[in-house]
């Protein structure tokens, strides 16, 4: 009997996400759409910095992979989710961090020269010579 009704429950639940499963996480019904928007901001923004910027390569890389993941599996959110490992909401979260971060190195400069030169010794550490 339990048996034919797990068939009918499974016939019936909802095709949408009803929780994430994380306590302070909400379902986002748009994710991808807004995933998408983010990352293609986020790369816009990143093209500021220049080409030389390993933040930048590797940023730029790892967006360029996710936007081909979303793109080959037709915006399907359970596929997404699997080659992502993880769910959505949380590639969300992560999306807007760095979309913040990357303002934030656009305008710290990273890439640029140091004011003044650190110390010569100042990168080496518990090397028996360095207690000289």
């Amino acid at each position: 009997m339990l048996r034919a009704s797990r068939v009918l429950f499974n016939a019936i639940k909802p095709a949408v996400k009803v929780s994430t499963g994380l306590t302070g996480i909400e379902v986002n019904s748009k994710a991808l759409p807004e995933l998408k928007s983010i990352y293609k901001s986020t790369l816009t923004t990143l093209n500021h910095l220049p080409s030389t910027s390993i933040y930048k390569q590797a940023t730029e890389s790892l967006i360029n992979h996710r936007l081909n993941i979303i793109e080959s599996n037709q915006d399907n959110l359970d596929k997404v989710e699997s080659e992502f490992g993880k769910i959505i909401e949380l590639t969300l979260d992560e999306a807007k961090s760095e979309q913040a971060l990357v303002a934030k190195m656009l305008e710290w400069k990273s890439w640029e020269q140091l004011e003044t030169e650190p110390h010569p010794d100042q990168w080496r550490y518990f090397e028996p010579a360095s207690d000289v």
